[in-house]
């Protein structure tokens, strides 16, 4: 096993989280929480996914508003289910060795997220520093003057976009890479 100041080059975790959110701002003495975290490991050498994990995250100081429902599909009670956010974390140190391997997400709202959450938490941050803004890679390899979503990257890329490009089972997992 690497030492937190190590890197392991072979994989790259990809993360997707889904937050608490509102038209508008939050209700009072409500922030954004993270609710579901998805991550797909890649192996860089074999250039294909080898596993994905999906975790709901029960909020603490958050409800899931019927926008959230309707833009994430997840209610309160799917949330209520789900297990506490240092849990989580930890859940990606162990068994996704998140604090080794370089990261991506698409923008750094995901990033961002971990960062105010865990700060507010006391959550030890979960991932290494080497985390890449994959929308900006994708822009800048296209010739664009700025980041496109998901969806016009998958199209641009003649990909087609279904639920399965990042959602995955929502067991914890166990196994490795």
């Amino acid at each position: 096993m690497l030492s937190n100041g190590e890197l392991e080059r072979r994989y790259l975790n990809v993360v997707d989280v889904e937050a608490t959110c509102w038209k508008g701002k939050p209700p009072r003495g409500q922030v954004s929480e993270i609710i579901e975290i998805g991550l797909c490991v890649v192996d860089l050498t074999l250039r294909r996914q080898v596993t994905k994990h999906n975790v709901i995250v029960r909020p603490a100081r958050s409800k899931v508003s019927r926008f959230c429902t309707e833009l994430t599909g997840h209610t309160q009670e799917t949330v209520d289910a789900g297990i506490p956010f240092a849990d989580a974390c930890h859940a990606l140190m162990d068994v996704h060795d998140s604090q080794t391997r370089p990261w991506a997400s698409w923008g750094d709202y995901d990033r961002r997220q971990f960062e105010r959450q865990c700060a507010a938490e006391g959550t030890p941050y979960p991932f290494h520093p080497d985390h890449t803004n994959a929308k900006k890679v994708f822009a800048e390899a296209n010739g664009l003057p700025r980041g496109v979503g998901m969806t016009r990257a998958l199209t641009m890329s003649d990909l087609p976009w279904t639920a399965a490009t990042i959602q995955a089972p929502t067991t914890p997992g166990t196994s490795r890479p």
